[in-house]
């Protein structure tokens, strides 16, 4: 089982990077926020390696809260890593712990490939696992829990502060709490 790549980038586009490791080159897919993340030169990714019948393929994060998400959400029945990678390109790992923690329906429906019913199955069988995510979080993603902890005690609903906080690209919690509160105006 492969856990975990360090080498040098040799090529990567928004789905997928390919890593020189000691002269073998892996291919590794990855979700659009460890994408964003990439430098240009050496990486090191932890890897969830998923094997098939018909294939090997390595699922790769630059957090171990992403990598721990996706290994949570393929073990669902019904999402396999195709629809685990699509919910990490579209939530930070903090972001679908509030979508969880919320039981915001809609918020999962907004990722691609997922209907009604796969949302709900995600929501009950994910039931518990937002506190499971927060604990492993980043001083960032500790910021995200904490603004939308300070706008539910403002009275706000917490759908509402999900869909904001997902649309907020601000780090601290000051600062995330304020430009939710501009974008709360307008829902």
């Amino acid at each position: 089982m492969i856990v975990g790549l360090e080498g040098k980038i040799v090529h990567k586009e928004p789905s997928v990077v390919h890593v020189n490791v000691s002269g073998v080159i892996y291919e590794v897919f990855i979700s659009l926020h460890s994408f964003a993340g990439l430098g240009n030169d050496a990486i090191k990714l932890f890897t969830s390696h998923v094997i098939r019948e018909d294939a090997q393929l390595l699922y790769g994060f630059l957090e171990m809260s992403e990598k721990k998400l996706f290994e949570r959400l393929i073990k669902i029945s019904g999402v396999g890593p195709k629809v685990a990678m699509a919910i990490c390109s579209t939530y930070s790992p903090a972001q679908f712990a509030t979508v969880l923690h919320n039981k915001d329906i809609n918020g999962v429906k907004k990722v691609p490939g997922i209907g009604p019913k796969s949302a709900g199955r995600i929501l009950v069988e994910l039931n518990g696992f937002d506190t499971e995510l927060l604990s492993t979080q980043t001083p960032e993603n500790q910021a995200f829990s904490e603004a939308s902890e300070a706008l539910e005690s403002l009275g706000f609903k917490k759908d509402k502060i999900a869909k904001a906080l997902s649309s907020c690209s601000a780090n601290d919690t000051a600062s995330l709490v304020k430009e939710a509160l501009k974008l709360l105006q307008t829902l």
